[in-house]
């Protein structure tokens, strides 16, 4: 399975030098010559490469040397470590890998898929501070931290080393929207349709009691709800039935119906996230869904406190005992994190 989707995109000649730069960075070399080429291009090649190979994970930039009258120019990568340092990582890396994506060699592409989300929501924290590791495979898998960069790229690399089809997609900035950096996030393929993964955003909304599936296996409607265009191509999603809620059939048209899934989350005093296709999430479907929930949890001595994703529409439930000062709190993915500066020297990095 060739996994090189960027690749598969370029000119011939694109194509030949995005060729020699994986060879020269995958020997780590210190230069190697390339074809004359503005530094623009040749810093999108460079990035496009390692949507495709995020097993290069050391690479930060780079700088050229060329003669006024040459056809090629000397190219100089700039690396996150010294070569053993580097080495010592890799094997360090591809380890853990083995080690996580070996229980699920025989799973189905839908339990993959799960097992390879699940473990970002539990076991990697987003890094504010945002580190250089931050933004590749070594912050995930060796740090536990890492930005939409480093997770959808190691969302990556683990369904590639299980099998399963899937790319990095981008999408630009909008500083007009207060979107001050591009994001990433993952497109999988999956018995031949296309489908939008965002580990990261589900990531910022999960805790410990209720993983979130708000971003898993999105069609593009749904997606671009909150996510902007992409900057490169990516195939069309168009299939809807297989997002996690409908899939999980905790996707409803009907008030009547939401209530009585969540009467069973009452019962049992367990939280539950759902999501609504009824139509508008107004005020007033709110106010309604709110009442006949805070009936249902009040009959089992409980209240109904509810968290909701808008941009989603999903409505996450929680049944404490005591009164809520919130009943109605507003969740926004990654809140907050645009305010934070990108650590990345690489030209194209990803800010959140």
């Amino acid at each position: 399975m060739d996994n090189r989707y960027y690749f598969q995109h370029l000119t011939k000649g694109q194509q030949a030098v995005y060729y020699t730069m994986a060879e020269g960075l995958s020997s780590l070399a210190l230069s190697f010559s390339v074809p004359r080429m503005e530094m623009a291009e040749l810093n999108d090649l460079l990035f496009r490469l390692r949507l495709d190979h995020p097993e290069i994970f050391y690479v930060t930039g780079f700088s050229c040397r060329v003669h006024p009258d040459a056809s090629s120019m000397t190219m100089l990568p700039e690396y996150l470590f010294e070569r053993n340092k580097i080495q010592e990582h890799q094997k360090a890396l591809a380890s853990r890998v083995r080690r996580l994506t070996e229980p699920m060699r025989n799973a189905s592409e839908e339990e993959k898929e799960r097992y390879v989300h699940d473990f970002i929501c539990r076991s990697v924290r987003y890094d504010k501070l945002k580190k250089p590791y931050s933004h590749e495979i070594i912050g995930p898998l060796g740090q536990g931290v890492g930005v939409c960069e480093g997770i959808a790229k190691t969302v990556k690399l683990l369904c590639d080393a299980l099998g399963l089809w899937c790319i990095v997609a981008v999408s630009d900035a909008a500083p007009d929207k207060g979107i001050k950096y591009r994001h990433a996030w993952n497109v999988l393929r999956l018995k031949g349709n296309y489908y939008h993964l965002d580990a990261t955003f589900d990531g910022s909304l999960s805790k410990e009691d209720l993983l979130r599936y708000d971003y898993f296996n999105l069609d593009d409607h749904w997606i671009f709800r909150d996510h902007q265009p992409v900057i490169y191509p990516v195939p069309a999603c168009t299939d809807s039935a297989q997002s996690y809620y409908r899939s999980r059939k905790l996707s409803f048209t009907k008030e009547d119906e939401l209530c009585k899934r969540a009467a069973q989350a009452i019962r049992k005093g367990l939280p539950l996230a759902v999501h609504w296709r009824g139509g508008f999430l107004t005020k007033e479907v709110l106010v309604r869904l709110m009442e006949q929930l805070e009936q249902a949890a009040q009959q089992k001595g409980r209240h109904v406190q509810l968290s909701l994703n808008w941009p989603q529409a999903v409505l996450c439930l929680r049944f404490p005992q005591t009164a809520p000062q919130q009943t109605l709190i507003t969740e926004e993915a990654n809140e907050g994190e645009q305010d934070h500066e990108s650590s990345s020297s690489e030209h194209h990095a990803l800010g959140c």
